[in-house]
């Protein structure tokens, strides 16, 4: 009968994930796609390079995805167990709670290991290997992410430009405008068509087709205004800073090489998302209790409290350590000791005779509610 039990919960707890995982993806790519294509259409970013930065984004946020779904997932299995009295009849035929913690722990070590795999070694390659294209994406010329319809400054704040609509043929642009400054003096260029060349030295230009250039001091009235047919300006190339890498994007290797307070809490976060994973789905097994006089919601409302506890906790530790108010080894096993200690108290707690939090607080509000 447990096999059976075992093998219907894990099937269960399968798709569970499956679908919660869904749901969470869907989330943090729709909620970082309307960031990046806000900033591309302000033209703070090029639009060619959205794309990329989502799913660096994506595979960034995957660890902590990944612990919320493991968590979920056993935690809403095991739920509908008790609502359905499966759970009579586990503990009838005479399994303990405890017997849980094998299936369980059956179907979250590989996720652990995922998250893990994930967290020491993919997403701080997938950092490092944004902030090298957004370095690239930085060092490209103005013209490179001009967006219709929006006014794009120049990374040296001396010109703006502004297209109208792209022309589609040899990459034409029509009705142009760009605003300039040179030896304090205030240029402004307005031309129907334009394109881009490269020439045999390899410097970059934008020809300006059928227009008009003024130029003067602002403030004074001599202006001098030019009529052309074609006006050629010179795109000044960036060069790529080459900045030093983030803690967040070292390798793991490389912090506890140099093992600072800054490197430190940085692997100590990097280590905590396994382990709270495991932590959190064993957890799950006592707060997935449900009293029906209590409600359905009040074991998932004390779960996901439990879960913003444990998460800001690692946080709170994470920035003592970047602080040097508290050491590494304290750090590490500080927040994961005591969270082992509360799911001992829960396990405790649900296997005594005594009722558990949960169920108290229901019968103490049908109590009032009936007074």
């Amino acid at each position: 009968m447990s096999n059976i039990f075992r093998r219907v919960l894990l099937r269960e707890m399968a798709h569970q994930a499956l679908l919660v995982f869904t749901v969470l993806v869907m989330i943090t790519v729709t909620t970082m796609l309307i960031r990046f294509l806000g900033q591309a259409a302000s033209g703070s970013l090029a639009n060619d390079a959205v794309l990329a930065f989502l799913l660096f984004s994506v595979v960034n946020y995957l660890p902590i995805l990944l612990s919320l779904t493991l968590f979920i997932a056993v935690l809403l299995s095991l739920t509908r167990s008790y609502r359905d009295s499966e759970m009579v009849v586990w503990f009838s035929s005479g399994q303990s709670l405890t017997a849980w913690i094998r299936p369980v722990a059956y179907f979250a070590l590989p996720v652990v290991a995922l998250v893990a795999l994930l967290s020491l070694v993919v997403t701080p390659w997938a950092l490092a290997k944004s902030e090298e294209f957004r370095r690239q994406v930085n060092s490209r010329d103005d013209t490179s992410s001009i967006a219709p319809g929006v006014f794009k400054e120049s990374g040296h704040a001396e010109r703006v430009y502004f297209v109208e609509s792209f022309a589609g043929e040899k990459n034409t642009v029509s009705n142009i405008f760009v605003r300039a400054i040179q030896h304090q003096k205030l240029g402004i260029v307005t031309a129907q068509q334009g394109y881009q060349t490269t020439v045999e030295n390899g410097d970059r230009f934008l020809v300006l087709l059928n227009g008009r250039r003024y130029e003067g001091t602002p403030g004074q009235p001599d202006y001098k205004m030019v009529a052309f047919e074609k006006y050629a300006v010179r795109v000044d190339p960036y060069e790529a800073r080459m900045n030093a890498p983030t803690v967040k994007s070292m390798d793991t290797a490389a912090l506890l090489r140099d093992p600072n307070p800054q490197n430190m809490s940085e692997f100590l976060w990097r280590i905590g998302l396994p382990l709270s994973a495991l932590i959190l789905a064993i957890l799950a097994i006592p707060l997935s209790f449900v009293n029906p006089r209590a409600g359905r919601s009040l074991n998932l409302i004390l779960a996901i409290l439990i879960y913003m506890i444990y998460n800001n906790s690692l946080s709170i530790t994470q920035a003592w350590v970047a602080q040097g108010r508290m050491s590494a080894v304290v750090g590490i096993p500080l927040v994961h000791g005591v969270m082992l200690a509360v799911l001992a108290f829960y396990f405790r707690r649900r296997l005594s005779v005594g009722k558990p939090l949960a169920a108290r607080i229901g019968d103490l509000y049908y109590k009032v509610r009936g007074a």
